[in-house]
């Protein structure tokens, strides 16, 4: 992207009702119908982890969201590895996005979407008795993942942009989470 769309103002962290607004709209943009892997999910990750001061913050709100939504739609077998994806994504963008840009939130935003490939495949593998505990079902486990890795590559993009530039419009704010 050869625009910024952060330019160099650091994003603050919302208050306490952009926090339960990120929620919800996590949550419930689950529930409504998408192509599989098309969600917010890996974006909220990085935006939390990005833009939330306090790490345990930054943790809470997309775990809180993901739990919201999954007991609505019904929990599953792979969710163990669902938020370990989730709590990787986040933990990277704390550590390693000190100012978000567009190139690196275009870096996040792939590597998030790759993280949460190698995680989750990994746990279907692990868990599930579809592939064989070898190397080899490994392999197939990965490749079964591939036509899924599009959509959460794409919608990971999306999401970043539209998340990062929402809240490039909010007002500055003393930080919630800090």
């Amino acid at each position: 992207m050869a625009m910024e769309f952060i330019n160099n103002k650091q994003i603050q962290t919302p208050s306490w009702q952009w926090v339960l607004l990120i929620i919800l709209f996590l949550a419930f943009s689950r529930l409504i119908p998408h192509p599989p892997n098309f969600t917010p999910v890996g974006a909220m990750a990085l935006l939390a982890g990005a833009s939330f001061k306090d790490l345990k913050v930054a943790l809470i709100v997309p775990l809180v969201a993901m739990l919201i939504s999954d007991a609505l739609l019904g929990f599953h077998s792979s969710m163990l590895y669902v938020y370990c994806a989730v709590t990787i994504i986040i933990l990277g963008s704390h550590l390693f996005i000190k100012q978000p840009t567009s190139l690196n939130m275009t870096i996040g935003a792939v590597t998030s979407a790759v993280v949460f490939f190698i995680v989750t495949n990994f746990g279907a593998w692990l868990s599930h008795d579809m592939y064989p505990h070898t190397f080899a079902g490994l392999q197939q486990a990965y490749m079964a993942g591939v036509p899924f890795f599009r959509n959460t590559l794409v919608s990971n993009l999306i999401f970043t942009a539209v998340g990062f530039f929402a809240l490039r419009q909010l007002p500055d704010q003393q930080a919630a989470g800090s």
